[in-house]
């Protein structure tokens, strides 16, 4: 409501000024009748392309946020553990989802895509497929929330970069851009997210109306620094010291790239939010292939700004962030306003913690708390080992589990993996996971009492 006010206010202070303007052109006698004539036409067609402009935008919003208020009032949520962990308030339990969740280690989903006889990025064309493959763990796994069936690079696909997936190879952008004049050829650097990516956001929708409230769902996107990664290189597993020397030899159009991304993730995720999203991640899946140094100069900025940014938008919408492989940055991260930090399992569980809550007592965070975290389990665990029993693989993953938690502490945590799933692990272990998370930790809070 606030927002709408604040461009109705905008708008009537625009035609005021208009008014005034009109009213000094008309006495400039030192003019000729035609020159003012001139001014005045010029004068209209601006505001004319304004009072357009304004209420398609007002007409959009209007109708977003009252589709996500709509939404949120007819499936008030069941479970808002994972809001309360993320906001730093008092669980009952500790509220667990896993990365990549969704998707190729589910059987049901190779069944689906099987009968579908569609690909991975024909799938995310469709809503229906979308709405459908975000909520298979849903129906499988007692998890705290679902998390859009989307992936990193459709930002790419929106700027006019085609991306494939070649056998065997995952992801890529098999013609990276080669250079700046390649970069101003190629790239469409004016997109509408609204129309580019409506498929995403009608997707989003269509889940809210599926989840019936039953758990929070996750929006998100990839971060700057990881999509201009793929951008240039166009691989995870090739050429992944291409875009850090990008950064040293065309500064100035690697400073034009992070802002687009940045720019358009912005818009981006406060569609998905407007759409229905109920918390937002934000994945810098490509940290560890740019130096510590570079990392603080090119990445953090952007990170800040989008933090910055959604947050002034929509303070009461949990943010998430994982700096996978660039974990020494969750002080800055923090400070940055992240309200849950992701780590990944190349960190001091115990050092982590307290580094946070120490810092922020020193440095006042923009919420005055100390963020909460997110992770960060090995994801290798809840893959079989051949050389151990079903029930001694199970035992492994119970074990490794409480230790976690134990280490991390049963409050302001989200309980989750170091890394996505890759395909190759067994739901019963992923089941036992995410069932052991929810009873260790209701026993620990209980002897705390």
């Amino acid at each position: 409501a606030l927002r709408l006010v604040n461009i109705l206010i905008n708008y009537l202070f625009i035609f005021s000024k208009a008014k005034k303007v009109f009213r000094s052109v008309r006495k400039m006698t030192t003019l000729s009748k035609y020159a003012r004539i001139g001014i005045l036409f010029h004068l209209i067609i601006k505001l004319r392309a304004f009072h357009v402009t304004i209420y398609e935008g007002l007409s959009f919003k209007l109708k977003s946020i009252l589709m996500s208020s709509s939404l949120n009032e007819k499936f008030p949520l069941q479970n808002d553990l994972i809001i309360r962990a993320s906001l730093g308030k008092e669980v009952e339990r500790t509220p667990v989802w896993v990365f990549r969740q969704a998707g190729r280690h589910l059987p049901e989903y190779n069944d689906y895509k099987k009968k579908s006889k569609k690909n991975f990025l024909e799938l995310l064309n469709d809503p229906v497929d979308v709405a459908e493959c975000t909520l298979q763990p849903i129906r499988r796994y007692n998890l705290d929330a679902a998390i859009l069936f989307s992936d990193i690079l459709v930002i790419l696909q929106a700027i006019g970069i085609k991306v494939e997936m070649p056998g065997g190879l995952g992801i890529t952008v098999l013609e990276p851009i080669q250079s700046p004049q390649d970069f101003h050829d190629r790239v469409n650097k004016e997109i509408d997210v609204n129309l580019k990516l409506s498929h995403v956001i009608s997707a989003v929708k269509l889940i809210k109306e599926e989840l019936k409230g039953k758990v929070p769902l996750i929006g998100f996107s990839a971060a700057p620094w990881t999509l201009m990664y793929y951008l240039v290189g166009g691989s995870s597993k090739n050429n992944q010291q291409v875009a850090s020397q990008w950064l040293k030899d065309y500064p100035k159009e690697s400073n034009e790239i992070l802002d687009l991304f940045t720019d358009i993730i912005i818009q981006y995720l406060s569609a998905q939010i407007e759409s229905g999203a109920d918390l937002i991640q934000v994945f810098e899946a490509m940290g560890e292939y740019i130096s510590k140094e570079d990392f603080y100069k090119w990445s953090l900025p952007t990170l800040k700004k989008i933090a910055i940014t959604l947050k002034s938008k929509y303070p009461n919408i949990p943010l998430l962030i994982f700096p996978r492989g660039a974990s020494y940055s969750v002080l800055d991260l923090q400070q940055a306003g992240y309200d849950v930090i992701s780590l990944d399992t190349n960190v001091n569980r115990i050092a982590i913690r307290e580094e946070l809550q120490v810092s922020s007592l020193i440095k006042q965070t923009p919420r005055g708390i100390t963020s909460s975290i997110q992770g960060n389990l090995n994801v290798k665990l809840l893959q079989i080992d051949p050389n151990l029993s079903l029930d001694e693989n199970k035992n492994k993953v119970i074990n490794e589990t409480k230790k976690m938690l134990k280490e991390f502490g049963t409050q302001r945590l989200i309980a989750n993996l170091g890394e996505g799933l890759t395909g190759k692990e067994d739901p019963e272990l992923v089941a036992t996971f995410i069932d052991s998370v929810h009873k260790i930790s209701e026993e620990l809070i209980l002897q705390k009492l």
